[in-house]
């Protein structure tokens, strides 16, 4: 399977804009690996280039603050702690972190000054503050028994990174994902490089990988015998990745550049058996499960958070008459997201290799079905949603019969079918990614409807 050398987080959330056109940004060169500590590094233009890197998830772990002192120099790791937020009044409670007791040497920041206006507080997730905190301190209210109180105001990733440069990927673990099944037979398995979690039957799943198996019925038609009972079953897999990168050298106001988005591995194995319809005429969704993740990477000192939702469903679209029996399998990768450039704006990215093969095929009296199993996902960060796409990788099956009689009592009757795999891409990106200090998107961009389809099997008969 072929890896982009330059993958990002979304299924799956949200699993995604899996589509083989669109605009592809720039390349990025300076990964960390996971786990890995946060650096920087000096550049030749005086700006500092800052690694990316998974943020430490122990239990024991503070929670990651980054200050920026009265909105002036470099970002820098804090000792401070959001102890509290209020998000309808943007009041927080800054104390100073709790000292672990260990006997190895401490490599904690020393003591910070107290917190003043003008301060610009980038914070992992905190109590109030489930999807992190990115603020400025507009006013000092006082002291509290938890700490110092004061008003914020929102801002941008651009008063904390400045003019540094950061460009990476993070692959999110699946065992951070929150899975909430929507219906009866959904199954959630993953695999982490720190120990292994089983899939179904004891298959043992790739490192990194999370999945999801289904097995659900769908509406048949209403004059279809007991025998015809519609079913989808099958599995969704991937290996979700997420793509952060920032050019603040631009000298100006805003970044040069930017990118966020998501990428990975995906490969999926499903089957749409029966004589299934749609209860309305129309296209049927029916969610299975929602995954929700929020990983935390960090960007030199800076933690940012990132969003991730993905919501898995069964698309069933018929008439009623066919009865289908078909397996497909489903590989590939993907890349979806956004692109900034100083004086191009934003522009949506969505790159992936996908193929699919059929493992039976075969369709019965006349009509049309359309079975899709696809992801619904979004990428944004501190909460809000930046980019969102559609990929539903798809079985469709169409079947004509033609019946003839003449006078001297002989009938004959001829018939044609054919099975078809495709894809089908939509989405946006949304003016939320003005988090990264880029000029407001006025209004929303669609990453463009792709459609792409292919022949599976096909069939004629003469009776």
């Amino acid at each position: 399977m072929r890896t982009f050398t330059t993958r990002l987080l979304v299924p799956g959330l949200a699993t995604l804009a899996l589509a083989a056109t669109g605009c592809s940004s720039t390349g990025h060169s300076s990964a960390a690996q996971p786990g890995s500590t946060a650096t920087t590094a000096a550049a030749a233009d005086d700006t500092q280039r800052l690694d990316v890197a998974a943020a430490p998830q122990e239990a024991s772990a503070p929670t990651a603050v980054a200050r920026t002192r009265t909105g002036k120099g470099r970002p820098e790791k804090s000792s401070l702690k959001v102890a509290s937020y209020d998000k309808t009044s943007r009041r927080a409670v800054i104390s100073a972190a709790p000292q672990r007791h260990t006997t190895a040497p401490s490599h904690s920041p020393a003591p910070d000054k107290p917190v003043a206006v003008g301060d610009v507080i980038a914070s992992a997730p905190a109590p109030g503050a489930p999807n992190g905190l990115l603020a400025k301190v507009t006013e000092v209210v006082g002291k509290t028994a938890s700490g110092t109180e004061v008003k914020t105001a929102s801002t941008t990733l651009a008063s904390v990174l400045k003019d540094d440069k950061a460009d990476g990927k993070v692959p999110v673990d699946p065992s951070s994902v929150k899975v909430e099944p929507l219906m009866k037979g959904v199954t959630f398995s993953w695999a982490k490089s720190k120990g292994l979690n089983f899939g179904p039957k004891g298959a043992k799943l790739p490192l990194g990988n999370l999945r999801l198996d289904v097995n659900a019925a769908v509406d048949t038609a209403k004059d279809a015998p007991a025998s015809a009972g519609a079913s989808v079953s099958g599995f969704v897999q991937l290996a979700p990745e997420v793509e952060f990168s920032y050019d603040g050298s631009s000298g100006g106001f805003g970044p040069r550049s930017a990118f966020l988005g998501m990428s990975g591995d995906w490969s999926s194995q499903w089957a749409l058996k029966g004589r299934a319809a749609a209860s309305t005429g129309a296209p049927k969704r029916i969610p299975f499960a929602k995954l929700h993740s929020t990983p935390v990477i960090q960007v030199g000192p800076v933690p940012v958070v990132v969003n991730l939702d993905l919501t898995c469903y069964v698309q069933v679209e018929a008439d009623g008459h066919v009865t289908l029996d078909v397996q497909q399998d489903v590989k590939g990768d993907f890349r979806v997201g956004g692109s900034y450039a100083s004086g191009k704006g934003w522009t949506p990215v969505s790159t992936s290799a996908v193929h699919s093969s059929p493992v039976t095929a075969t369709v019965a009296a006349a009509g049309r079905v359309k079975g899709a199993l696809g992801a619904e996902a979004s990428v944004g960060l501190y909460g809000a949603v930046g980019v969102s796409a559609d990929f539903a990788p798809y079985l469709r099956g169409e079947a004509d019969a033609k019946a003839t009689a003449s006078t001297d009592g002989k009938a004959s009757v001829s018939g044609a079918w054919a099975v078809y795999g495709g894809f089908d891409l939509s989405g946006q990106l949304h003016f939320q990614l003005s988090l990264f200090g880029t000029p407001v998107i006025e209004r929303r961009i669609p990453l463009g409807a792709l459609h792409r389809e292919w022949p599976l099997a096909s069939g004629h008969a003469e009776s």
